[in-house]
């Protein structure tokens, strides 16, 4: 479990809150606006108004008690900037920045963040790679690679992992397989496709395009 402060709940930071607390984790959250901090109460330990531009109201929320600081402010970039620097100088042992563009997320790093989120970007990018391509029903992106749920190759069924030399002609890995009923199990080399079912496949960004192509 670890402590987490959050300043600005609006949809974003109510939903990481949300998300915190169903981890077991202690949360702390700030806004201007009291409306916007009735609907996380249930789900916090404690929850404070306040301006966290000003430097009195950060002292009073003991920044040194927090493992990470998130700041989720998305509508004034501004306030945000001040806050993350606020943070940095009264000693934050790690905070998280919101950013809407790649010119906000420099600002924020040399401002004293340690790590920037893009929600809008990320939710775009992950609609769009599921939409581009066929059978593609969830995915989790890893920097430069990826894990990708998607159906067998349709030549595949019948076959097994080991037969297919999947990791060899490929150059991907199946992490597990997911059953009907959603359970998921780590298939075994000797493991046959049936075709129905779903698999997790992990490989680098160029690969698991050229995999994906051939699932159209």
């Amino acid at each position: 479990m670890k402590s987490f402060l959050i300043i600005g709940m609006g949809r974003f930071g109510h939903y990481l809150c949300k998300e915190l607390a169903n981890l077991g984790n202690e949360i702390m959250a700030v806004d201007e606006e009291e409306e916007c901090l009735t609907h996380c109460l249930p789900l916090v330990t404690s929850a404070k108004i306040g301006d966290c531009t000003q430097p009195e109201v950060l002292e009073e929320l003991g920044i040194n008690n927090f493992d990470i600081c998130f700041v989720c402010i998305g509508t004034n970039f501004q306030s945000s900037l001040e806050i993350t620097s606020l943070l940095k100088e009264m000693g934050a042992s790690y905070v998280i920045s919101r950013a809407s563009t790649d010119v906000q997320a420099k600002f924020l790093l040399r401002n004293g963040a340690d790590e920037v989120v893009y929600p809008e970007r990320d939710i775009a990018e992950k609609a769009a790679k599921k939409a581009s391509a066929n059978h593609v029903f969830d995915f989790v992106d890893l920097g430069d690679y990826g894990i990708y749920e998607v159906l067998p190759l349709k030549d595949w069924v019948g076959k097994s992992i080991k037969e297919l030399n999947v990791r060899v002609n490929y150059n991907i890995s199946i992490l597990g397989i997911r059953e009907e009923d959603g359970t998921m199990s780590m298939p075994k080399a000797n493991y046959q496709f049936r075709g129905d079912e779903h698999m997790l496949v992990m490989g680098s960004d160029l690969d698991l395009a050229k995999f994906l192509k051939k699932l159209s």
